[in-house]
């Protein structure tokens, strides 16, 4: 039996180029992340209602270059021209990892071209120079929730069969440029949650649609293909690169022994392992047939598609996880939780709740890594886990944020749990290392990082970086292999 963490962990923190890049310069274009507005006029309400409800107006108001609404995540935290002392700052830390992801539509600007934008690739080429230089691995997502704008506005996303070319051609440009710079590679960023936002996520517009399941799932399925052929060309030109999946779970668990909350809370895992069966085993699960018969789902399938699912499966399995919810086949008599992301979800007593509504739960944590294990028996990456709050920068510049340490720690403890029940476990990146616009509020006050960026929700400050308590606890985390966590 495992007592600790392994030797050679990859201990490390995570971002999006949507969320921290900006840099809407150099040929780069337009994606969907860069539709999401923020208002602070608006009730807190609504501010998550475009992650959920993207609506046709909204994207033509996107692309209008007059309009008078503010993007953040045109801005970001202007990683784009702070790559350096940020990853300077991770260095610091002891980071032994990063997990970063490429902007497509800075590689591609419309999604569609032959050739790619040159500046943007040179970009990249200097990100990875510096991580090199700390050595810092980086461990690289090719989409994650920023496919180019034109791919929906004249492709109508990914329910267009023609996008697996783009993306297979996206990818092998990214495995020749960096194949001496980069060896762990993920495809798709949390892509069960095309469910739940399908515009950031596959390029659908919900507003009017008449099928939308036939056409999440159809995109689900064309993503499969697209991730299968890039694990393929992965392997075929960086033989010793390894390619992950990457879902978002949290685990569903029964509010009661009611045998029909017991079986609720089994349908709302399958939603998420749906996507993670097919890329790791290679084919459908049997459940589907039943699940799309409900739906009223009709998958098109080519010949070759079952064949290149089944022959290049994920190597490992990457997942994010800040909350588990509990299943109610009678949700109407209870409280729902305000930030829970799966259907009937109702809050758990036993339970504390962040101030955006999620539960905090790290002991189902070290149930879903043995869960994932049990399933798949292939090597687990934690890719994101930690916990947004409003941190109060003091007059003597220090952040006290002792909840966000105490978050990370319970969560830690129950992965070093994990290891000792026998799971591999390769590394654990904490989302937002760094503060940087919420994915689904595009606010910047809901902070995650280990570093305070000075900016507001208005997209104002001076970008100063500033150190938080919790930047000196992970060093001390990494600095000791996971052993002192106090």
């Amino acid at each position: 039996m495992r007592e600790g963490f392994p030797e050679g962990f990859l201990w490390g923190g995570a971002t999006a180029a949507n969320q921290i890049e900006g840099g809407l310069t150099d040929g780069k274009g337009l994606s969907v992340a860069d539709c999401y507005s923020f208002d602070s006029k608006l009730p807190k309400s609504e501010w998550s209602k475009q992650w959920k409800e993207m609506t046709h107006a909204q994207v033509k108001e996107a692309m209008n270059k007059e309009s008078q609404l503010y993007f953040p995540k045109r801005k970001g935290i202007d990683f784009y021209n702070y790559y350096k002392e940020d990853i300077k700052l991770f260095a610091e830390m002891g980071f032994k990892a990063y997990r970063m992801s490429i902007a497509w539509s800075r590689i591609f600007p419309e999604g569609d071209e032959l050739e790619p934008n040159e500046e943007g690739l040179a970009f990249y080429d200097k990100v990875f120079d510096e991580l090199e230089k700390y050595d810092i691995e980086p461990i690289v997502t090719i989409s994650h929730y920023e496919m180019p704008l034109n791919l929906t506005t004249n492709y109508d996303g990914w329910t267009n069969r023609k996008l697996i070319s783009f993306f297979e051609n996206y990818s092998r440009v990214l495995f020749l440029r960096y194949k001496e710079k980069v060896k762990y590679w993920m495809t798709f960023n949390e892509i069960n949650s095309m469910i739940k936002h399908p515009f950031t996520s596959i390029g659908v517009i919900e507003e009017g649609n008449r099928n939308l399941m036939q056409d999440i799932f159809q995109s689900a399925h064309h993503q499969f293909v697209a991730g299968a052929l890039a694990t393929k060309l992965c392997h075929e030109i960086i033989p010793d690169a390894k390619m992950g999946c990457m879902i978002s779970y949290q685990m569903p668990i029964p509010y009661s022994c009611n045998p029909d909350d017991v079986q609720l809370s089994v349908e709302e895992q399958r939603k998420t392992l749906f996507f993670s069966d097919v890329q790791v085993r290679g084919y459908y699960p049997a459940y589907t047939a039943r699940l799309f018969k409900n739906l009223g789902v009709e998958l098109e399938i080519q010949n070759d598609d079952e064949a290149i699912l089944k022959n290049n499966t994920a190597d490992y399995i990457g997942f994010s996880y800040y909350m588990s919810t509990a299943s109610s086949s009678e949700p109407e008599k209870f409280d729902k939780v305000q930030g829970n992301l799966l259907n009937n979800g109702v809050k758990n007593p036993f339970l504390a709740i962040t101030e955006w509504g999620w539960q905090v739960d790290p002991k189902s944590f070290r149930v879903s890594l043995n869960q994932l294990y049990d399933l798949y028996q292939k090597p687990i990456l934690v890719a994101e886990n930690g916990l947004g709050a409003i941190d109060i920068l003091k007059e003597d510049e220090r952040i006290q944020d002792t909840y966000r340490i105490e978050y990370l720690k319970s969560h830690i403890c129950e992965m070093k749990e994990a290891i000792k029940d026998g799971v591999d476990i390769i590394g654990f990146t904490s989302w937002g290392c760094i503060d940087c616009i919420s994915a689904s509020t595009s606010q910047m006050t809901k902070r995650y990082g280990f570093i305070h960026v000075d900016m507001d929700d208005e997209g104002e400050g001076s970008l100063k970086r500033t150190k938080k308590d919790s930047f000196y606890w992970y060093q001390q985390v990494i600095n000791t292999n996971g052993e002192k966590l106090d």
